[in-house]
């Protein structure tokens, strides 16, 4: 059985971004407090928040819900990731790895506890809930997975 070439590179793109977000997220705890460090006015600010909760901070009693539905994202991705055809499908599975094994490492190891973790948030925006690398590489991720779709291109 031939392997596929496009597997490496998803995870190595995973690893990339879990990195990334990884070290970011240090660098906030370290760098940032709850008052927002102006970087280009109000437009976009740094400010460390500590999110209980899932995207936007909504559901924060469920998160061992959502550390589930991570460790079953992660689980389906490793299991099809061989299954995956087209390039851009790598990616997107790629970015999607990368930003759910990011904020699942918090859930796992940080307080206030196993499982039960605060995901780190820093980059804020006007009008937008305060978020972080991971998240970010989720939401490109939805959004190319989204052209692709329109664009009739399967996996």
């Amino acid at each position: 059985m031939r392997r596929n070439p496009l597997v490496p590179r998803l995870f190595s793109l995973a690893l990339v971004i879990w990195a990334i977000d990884f070290f970011t997220k240090n660098w906030a705890l370290e760098n940032l407090s709850a008052t927002p460090r102006k970087i280009l006015g109000s437009f976009l600010q740094l400010t460390l928040f500590k999110n209980p909760g899932a995207a936007f901070s909504m559901a924060t009693g469920f998160t061992i819900v959502f550390t589930s539905i991570s460790i079953a994202v992660v689980i389906f991705i490793g299991r099809y990731a061989a299954r995956i055809t087209h390039p851009w499908w790598a990616v997107v599975a790629g970015l999607v790895l990368g930003g759910v094994l990011g904020n699942l490492t918090d859930r796992i190891f940080r307080a206030p506890g196993f499982l039960y973790g605060h995901v780190i948030d820093w980059i804020e925006l006007p009008k937008w809930p305060i978020f972080n690398v991971a998240d970010s590489s989720i939401v490109v991720a939805a959004g190319i997975a989204i052209l692709l779709t329109t664009l009739n291109i399967t996996p």
